[in-house]
């Protein structure tokens, strides 16, 4: 029997909010204190693009990990856990990494030091393909997912694997180091589209399933009255629609900006081949 429920009281989560805090200080503090050593010469420590690139990053952090989603997701609805991981991974994660200036990312990982190395070696098209995958599947296999409901600690790990390994995976689209390159907008737009069809085999799992995967979200009590089933099918087409909608849209960015490129990098010559055609013809 289906068993309606209400949003969660409000509930404080000092953890949440203490992370959070710590990542806006040591953000500020990096660019007032490092931000003069490190940053190239003449240039600001940060422009106001990164600026709020990076704090738009940490609401959406935030947002997603305080009350009354993490809630929901972790008392009610696996549809908004499927949320909750899509804030982490498709927005923070792309936004805290635009908003990172070259000179501060390059001053965490230390180049030419292990951790750059093994970002580096994942930070390309095929591996980090494979890793989102992984992390993919080991985030919504059913024995870790009812497991992480009743571990606060196992919860935790989770998500810091999810972001963590988000950031790597959003590098080739939007590095700001030029030791961790871009993919040039052709192979950048395949990257996405790559990636967008990914989750198309675990969506449809979710979506088209007989049964509920997830035991955990069985017998929780569900907004609107809605079932497990339904709450599943729900959360597979936000996986699919909610990733995929971001991921074609950028993928759309990417090749107009290519497009107009190209079509002032290829005016002046053809303006010229039309000057040396009209010499020719005497005109």
């Amino acid at each position: 029997m289906t068993v309606a429920a209400g949003i969660p009281a409000w509930t404080p989560h000092p953890d949440v909010w203490l992370l959070v805090a710590a990542l806006v200080v040591g953000y500020v503090v990096a660019i007032e204190r490092l931000g003069p050593r490190y940053a190239v010469p003449g240039r600001a420590a940060v422009t106001r693009f990164q600026l709020v690139c990076f704090f738009l990053g940490i609401f959406a952090l935030w947002l997603a990990a305080d009350w009354p989603i993490h809630d929901v997701a972790e008392k009610s609805m696996y549809s908004v856990h499927m949320v909750q991981h899509l804030m982490f991974s498709m927005l923070a994660a792309p936004l805290m990494l635009l908003g990172t200036p070259a000179w501060l990312l390059r001053w965490i990982l230390r180049p030419p030091s292990r951790a750059f190395r093994v970002v580096r070696w994942f930070a390309r098209f095929l591996p980090a393909l494979v890793l989102y995958n992984v992390v993919l599947v080991l985030t919504h296999w059913p024995v870790v997912v009812n497991q992480s409901l009743t571990s606060a600690p196992l919860h935790f790990t989770l998500h810091s694997v999810l972001f963590v390994s988000s950031l790597v995976v959003w590098l080739p689209v939007v590095s700001p180091m030029p030791e961790l390159p871009r993919l040039a907008p052709l192979p950048r737009s395949v990257y996405l589209f790559a990636w967008s069809v990914v989750p198309t085999i675990p969506a449809s799992f979710l979506t088209f399933g007989a049964h509920p995967l997830y035991s955990a979200y069985d017998h929780l009590p569900k907004l609107f009255g809605a079932t497990a089933l339904e709450d599943q099918q729900i959360a597979g087409l936000i996986m699919k629609l909610g990733a995929g909608l971001l991921l074609w849209a950028l993928i759309a960015v990417i090749f107009f900006r290519w497009a107009a490129e190209e079509e002032r990098r290829n005016k002046p010559q053809l303006r010229r081949q039309m000057d040396r055609e009209l010499s020719e013809m005497g005109l």
